[in-house]
């Protein structure tokens, strides 16, 4: 079998990052040169971090400003964090027809208009949910009342909202069965609409369908949640919905198709606040000043192909605390990746593999023995013999570690032959996200 034209091992050796690493996605500099090409500061008087937006070189915030949660009756206290946020060099903001039970458009409309429209980048959604938006003509009357609201004539960001929720064939009687997608690109076309992208929450089929059919439909931006724990642990229950894919399979798939990622839920709702006392200690003792929001934001942003990390922030102590976190920011180092890496493990429980060896994904094109590797790693774990960065004995476990694996699997059959041309996932009947998995073993070899 002939290797695709750009893997995501080779694209992100181009870009400087080093592959198979959980937490170390960047090089050993804190930032890859991928990244320290794209992070511009402001020039203007604030140190906010930007991000360049690949398809017209918009300088976008790295700290972006989610307006979900703003309260619906109390438009001088948006107006008050809009005025900081602008001020201080946050310039994309996101809401949703949904949001604030529908008043949320046009309490944001209210708040940004006051500011001219080249201060800001606006983004907005589909939200249609309810059947009633599955009839196109009720869809574009959502659409149109957008820009009133909005107060705009064009939509810098626009999103179909969250896909994936009802699998398959509710994304298909929302946006394909009734020709939506194809009006939304041709307002693209028209420039209406200058960015266009998808919010994923649920059934990875339907997220891997889009990004497969991404040479059709040229997405600009693709909005995920991303934090440290859903790294690899997204399949955790959660918000009412559940997950299929961990946010590094999403985040590395988006990498390799060169579409630039918005990042929602980067403290997990907050649900990363409640995270046990030992964990926060070991946080403290390196960085003692720090809040666990902002090790989350740092972690997030860090990563080099966000465009913009959002944050819903209703408060205007929230608001400095982020803004500062972004101006400029300082990016995580190899050993914060570690401990975050150790602190996710801790707080979810290190899984197995749920692999049953039923050998469906083989022959692997590059020689990969798959459920031999899923094998020797789950027999590892189970008898303790894994080694956890940041234990005492870490150094001689990794070791033997390595001799064990390098003695029972054959150097053409291990995990480091991996190219994710993903020919497997289609394969595996347990949707284990393979190249991803394998990338725990890889760390471990690289002593990582």
């Amino acid at each position: 079998m002939a290797r695709k034209s750009l893997n995501r091992r080779e694209f992100l050796k181009r870009a400087g990052i080093v592959t198979g690493g959980a937490m170390a996605m960047m090089a050993l500099d804190p930032l890859s040169s991928f990244a320290n090409n794209n992070d511009e500061k402001s020039q203007g008087n604030n140190n906010m971090t930007y991000r360049t937006q690949n398809g017209t070189g918009e300088r976008v915030s790295l700290l972006g400003f989610g307006m979900m949660r703003l309260p619906r009756d109390n438009q001088e206290l948006v107006n008050q964090l809009v005025d900081y946020a602008i001020e201080h060099g946050v310039n994309y903001f996101d809401t949703a027809p949904m949001y604030g039970k529908g008043l949320n458009e046009e309490i944001v409309g209210n708040a940004l208009s006051r500011h001219p429209r080249e201060k800001y980048y606006i983004a907005t959604k589909m939200s249609n949910y309810n059947e009633q938006y599955w009839d196109l003509e009720e869809a574009k009357k959502m659409y149109e009342n957008s820009f009133k609201n909005l107060r705009v004539d064009h939509i810098d960001y626009y999103l179909m909202h969250g896909v994936g929720q009802g699998g398959m064939d509710a994304f298909e009687k929302r946006f394909i069965n009734n020709g939506l997608l194809d009006f939304l690109v041709k307002e693209r076309e028209a420039g209406r609409i200058r960015h266009l992208g998808f919010s994923y929450h649920g059934d990875v089929r339907v997220f891997d369908w889009l990004i497969d059919h991404n040479d059709t439909y040229h997405w600009d931006f693709v909005q995920i949640q991303m934090n440290f724990l859903d790294w690899r642990h997204a399949s955790l229950e959660k918000g009412g919905w559940k997950t299929d894919a961990d946010a590094e399979y999403l985040y590395n798939k988006l990498a390799k198709a060169g579409i630039q990622v918005v990042v929602m839920e980067p403290f997990r709702g907050g649900a990363l606040s409640k995270m046990p006392e030992d964990c926060v200690a070991q946080l403290k003792a390196m960085r003692p000043n720090d809040t666990v929001a902002r090790w989350a934001f740092r972690w997030v942003s860090s990563h080099p192909n966000i465009l913009t990390t959002l944050s819903g922030m209703n408060v205007m102590e929230h608001l400095v605390e982020n803004v500062a976190t972004h101006s400029p920011l300082e990016p995580c180092t190899p050993a914060e990746n570690d401990l975050l890496e150790k602190i996710a493990d801790q707080m979810a429980g290190i899984p197995t593999v749920p692999c049953t060896a039923c050998a469906y994904c083989m022959p692997c094109p590059y020689g990969v023995d798959i459920p031999g590797n899923f094998s020797f790693y789950n027999n590892a774990l189970n008898n303790n013999q894994l080694p956890h960065k940041g234990d005492s004995d870490y150094a001689s476990k990794q070791a033997q570690f390595v001799k064990d694996y390098f003695k029972a699997m054959p150097a053409e059959a291990r995990a480091n032959q991996c190219m994710d041309c993903e020919e497997c996932l289609k394969k595996c009947p347990q949707s284990i996200r393979i190249p991803n998995q394998l990338s725990r073993i890889n760390d471990i070899l690289r002593g990582r």
